[in-house]
């Protein structure tokens, strides 16, 4: 597994599109916390938690390859010390697909750690139809 650090948490969350994008099950796991105390929620599934069902369930996604982009949108960030929650619109495209689909809702948790700032929980759930976007403005920062 890889061992990067992530010096923000905005460098994770960065790093966590990447690797699903690429499909890269080394990379997405580096990304996540080491604690048993992890949760993943993705649409429409279950709630896994610790690192064994959050490794399976990405090693299943990520079975035929590559075929997702992001573009993310909407941040909003609440940011403190050791914590770190994201709010986000995963706007994604499917190789292959000329209609783009509705966008995800996710929240991000990051905790900072002694190897950076890693992940705590990734829950995803599809959008209201009626969402809009595309005029978003530029990242909120709350705390």
């Amino acid at each position: 597994m890889k061992t990067s650090i992530f010096p923000t948490p905005q460098d994770a969350e960065a790093a966590f599109y990447e690797a699903f994008e690429n499909a890269d099950l080394d990379a997405m796991m580096a990304v996540w916390a080491e604690d048993e105390e992890v949760v993943c929620v993705h649409p429409s599934g279950p709630r896994l938690s610790g690192i064994a069902q959050i490794r399976e369930s990405w090693r299943q996604l990520f079975a035929n390859g590559p075929s997702l982009r992001f573009h993310i949108s909407g941040q909003q960030y609440l940011r403190g010390m050791l914590l770190s929650v994201h709010s986000v619109y995963e706007n994604i495209a499917v190789t292959g697909e000329s209609t783009p689909r509705s966008p995800v809702i996710a929240t991000n948790i990051y905790v900072l750690t002694e190897k950076g700032w890693r992940m705590l929980l990734h829950h995803a759930c599809a959008a209201p139809v009626s969402t809009k976007t595309s005029s978003d403005p530029a990242p909120t920062v709350l705390h």
